[in-house]
């Protein structure tokens, strides 16, 4: 028997009687309903006939008011809804504390969700289930408050990485890329045999590359860095922060990728967001050999080649100065926020119980991740068998219930078990998985986010912006030749230090 939320029943199957002199009268009471802002991406764009969609609101009898917002425009607009108060939906989705929004969580813009335990059962739960109580408690700022409800990983894996024609490798005789060096000379080759290439291209601009190759030289930053700075990274050995910025670790690793640009072998179109039709059709094609993306984008690529052989493949994190490393991940994510303006709603408790059984609860997690059981698939002596219609797909089963369905979201999937995930992808999947496990500490834990006072907060926060706009324009400059690494590094040094990037240091070091 599916559960519904049995505050939303008492809400909507309850009668408010108005007393009168001829006797009682029945009012109708409209069902729950709220406004949730969501994070597009291009490459799974929304769609509110999702089975996802359409289900969880059957399920818990709540309608749901979605905004949608391109996620490059998805941090400022809920920044600016924050800072006003206008504007803003009820619930946040796909947000934590880290940066700006702790300043805002302090001066009172944001719900300290944690101050009402007993509304979220089934997050709750979930904590308890994974072992998370340590790491959800680190989440807490300086007021010893949380303020919002994150996903949840019973452990790390490694979803997404380098991906290379596998045909092409073995066609021209190279062998497998352990280290940056190794991929240079890879991308050289394919260029050597398609001049008018550029083999490496990116998804969905820059972001991802940098998320995913940064860590190999030691850094780690932009608008997906793991310290949630931008500016900033982790010393793993002294932890403690340093002013990854303006390093000599992010000056090897732009230098590095500089080259690659002036060579003909990193796609221009980088510097920009490329939407997932465009690059498939790259890759598809051959104008492209290599990425960095994610494992379940493979399908989709493959199924739109006619070039005979066609083959991609995902690798371990390559090594690079640092080692070989990837993109940091905690076993906790970005997840849900409330508004401080839902909390002056009179059905605020009804609100957050909903949000909870809709993301949290044990049924919902499965249906977020596998869809519904006797539509997607089944379950056969304890194993998940997906439908025909997903198993015989071209993209394969994880890309074709993503883009029918909207299961695996990052921004609505807020339980991920890995045992579950790898039902989706396949053996190959698994095996790579296993291969980085056994590397060692490939991914590495996210670092800790300071405790800062409403002051020191503000005070992070105005220093945050103009550093991080500072370092998007000359990253840019360095990357395309417009500003020379070599003469100018110095100019950029002094105008980061001129923002007070030593200030921000020192503000989250001294509060750890």
């Amino acid at each position: 028997m599916k559960k519904v939320l049995g505050i939303t029943l008492v809400l909507v199957t309850c009668v408010l009687l108005g007393v009168s002199a001829q006797g009682a009268k029945e009012q109708v009471v409209k069902p729950l309903e709220f406004s949730v802002f969501y994070s597009d991406n291009a490459t799974l764009p929304f769609k509110d006939t999702w089975l996802t969609v359409t289900e969880i609101q059957k399920r818990t009898g709540v309608k749901v008011n979605w905004e949608i917002i391109p996620i490059a425009d998805y941090k400022t607009k809920v920044s600016l809804a924050l800072n006003t108060g206008t504007n803003a939906p009820d619930v946040i989705l796909y947000q934590s504390t880290k940066g700006e929004n702790a300043a805002l969580a302090l001066n009172g813009a944001i719900v300290p969700i944690s101050d009402y335990p007993e509304w979220t059962p089934h997050f709750n739960a979930r904590v308890k289930e994974f072992g998370l109580e340590n790491d959800v408690d680190l989440l807490k700022l300086k007021d010893g408050k949380r303020y919002y409800m994150p996903a949840l990983f019973d452990v790390p894996f490694y979803d997404g990485g380098l991906i290379l024609r596998e045909d092409l490798l073995k066609k021209y005789n190279l062998p497998v890329p352990k280290t940056f060096d190794d991929l240079y000379r890879v991308l050289k080759e394919f260029k050597r045999h398609a001049p008018d290439s550029y083999p490496l291209t990116i998804l969905a601009g820059p972001r991802v590359l940098y998320r995913m190759t940064m860590p190999s030289w030691g850094v780690s930053l932009g608008k997906n860095g793991a310290s949630g700075t931008n500016t900033l990274s982790w010393d793993y050995d002294k932890k403690q922060y340093f002013a990854g910025a303006i390093s000599e670790q992010y000056k090897s690793y732009i230098t590095f990728f500089h080259k690659l640009y002036a060579e003909g072998l990193l796609d221009p179109e980088m510097a920009e967001p490329i939407d997932g039709d465009r690059w498939t059709q790259k890759l598809a094609t051959g104008k492209a050999m290599a990425s960095y993306a994610y494992y379940d984008q493979i399908g989709g690529v493959e199924a739109n080649s006619n070039i005979p052989g066609f083959k991609l493949q995902m690798y371990p994190a390559l090594a690079g100065p640092a080692g070989a490393h990837h993109q940091e991940k905690s076993r906790t994510g970005g997840g849900v926020m409330f508004p401080i303006k839902t909390s002056r709603r009179a059905d605020f408790e009804q609100v957050v119980r909903a949000v909870d059984e809709m993301f949290f609860s044990e049924e919902n997690a499965k249906l977020w991740c596998l869809g519904v059981e006797g539509i997607t698939y089944t379950v056969k002596n304890g194993k998940v068998v997906f439908a025909d219609e997903f198993v015989n797909a071209k993209e394969g089963i994880y890309k074709s219930m993503q883009v029918k369905h909207g299961t695996g979201s990052d921004v609505t999937q807020m339980v991920w078990v890995n045992a579950r995930e790898m039902t989706k992808y396949d053996d190959n999947y698994a095996r790579i998985n296993a291969e980085v496990e056994a590397m060692g500490d490939v991914i590495r834990y996210i670092p800790p986010t300071p405790k800062f006072d409403d002051k020191q907060a503000e005070e992070a926060g105005s220093l945050q912006t103009p550093l991080h706009d500072a370092w998007e324009r000359w990253n840019s400059a360095f990357l395309t030749g417009a500003k020379s690494i070599d003469r100018d590094w110095n100019a950029y040094v002094q105008e980061m230090k001129n923002l007070g990037i030593d200030r921000f240091l020192e503000l989250y070091n001294s509060n750890l």
